[in-house]
């Protein structure tokens, strides 16, 4: 395995084989983790501790039962307080499988990008809500570690309940931002936007300190200090893992790379190549195994 890829790999959090995957975890001990992401959605459900969860710039304060919704590629990491005990849930999802109810008119993947459009990650309970989402969960644990018959099927029952539950929170009398259980840099959130909304753009730093009013050393400055990369690193990691999606779509290689914003070819191949390991066409015609499970936060 090359170095180059090894280093994706451990950027790259986990890999998911099945349709979701379910962790409840209880420890206290001093961890660090780096920022990361993942090619799954995670939900992670909050039961105790003392732990801030940073997601693409913003600091979320969490309370037990709170919930965050890190869509797939959300650049995340939490800031553990070792002196408390820190117990949560941790759901990984395939994004094709919570897709398949649209056939019912009923999109699951819905709550991931109401969350991504409002640039808010944390779904804050009410006590009803509270109450049902814990039922749920509960038969959700107690189905995965049955072996009664159809308990494979009951599992993916309670797991598509949860997810109608989550999605029904964005219906208004159910769901209420609390803005106070965040804290961000407004103008480091509108420049992530920026930059996620427009990858196929010009994104030099120059552009981005004359769009924002600020100078270019300010700017990178304060980019590192808030999302804990460089500038230059964080747009081209997305454009590349835009890319890795693009083509696992089907989109030809050439066009990809202009959708991404790379107007040398070579260079895209050559971007491509060290943060894959592998080149677009071998990308397209694999699937890259052998992700170690990580330490799930």
């Amino acid at each position: 395995m090359s170095d180059t890829l090894q280093q994706k790999k451990e950027k790259q959090t986990g890999y998911l084989y099945q349709n979701f995957r379910l962790f409840h975890l209880k420890d206290k001990k001093n961890q660090e983790f780096e920022f990361h992401y993942h090619d799954f959605n995670k939900i992670i459900i909050f039961l105790s501790g003392k732990v801030t969860y940073l997601v693409e710039g913003k600091a979320y304060y969490l309370k037990p039962w709170d919930i965050l919704l890190i869509n797939h590629h959300d650049i995340h990491k939490p800031i553990i307080d070792p002196n408390f005990t820190y117990e949560r849930v941790v759901l990984w999802l395939q994004k094709d499988f919570i897709n398949v109810p649209k056939d019912y008119s009923c999109d699951l993947s819905c709550c991931f990008t109401t969350a991504n459009k409002k640039k808010f990650n944390l779904i804050r309970l009410n006590h009803t809500l509270q109450i049902e989402i814990q039922t749920i969960l509960h038969q959700l644990e107690a189905s995965l570690t049955s072996m009664e018959f159809g308990h494979e099927i009951l599992s993916q029952t309670y797991f598509l309940q949860l997810m109608v539950y989550l999605n029904r929170v964005f219906v208004p009398e159910q769901y209420a931002k609390d803005t106070s259980a965040t804290q961000y840099d407004k103008q480091i959130a509108d420049i992530l936007t920026y930059i996620n909304q427009n990858l196929s753009a010009d994104l030099s730093n120059e552009t981005l300190a004359s769009q924002f009013y600020v100078s270019k050393y300010y700017l990178m400055h304060k980019f590192k200090k808030h999302t804990g990369y460089t500038l230059h690193n964080y747009i081209q990691q997305k454009r590349l893992l835009l890319a890795g999606d693009l083509i696992k779509r089907g989109i030809p290689i050439l066009k990809t790379s202009s959708i991404c914003g790379f107007s040398d070819y070579s260079a895209f191949l050559r971007a491509f190549r060290k943060f894959y390991g592998m080149s677009p066409k071998c990308f397209a015609n694999s699937v890259i195994d052998g992700y170690k499970f990580p330490v799930v936060q």
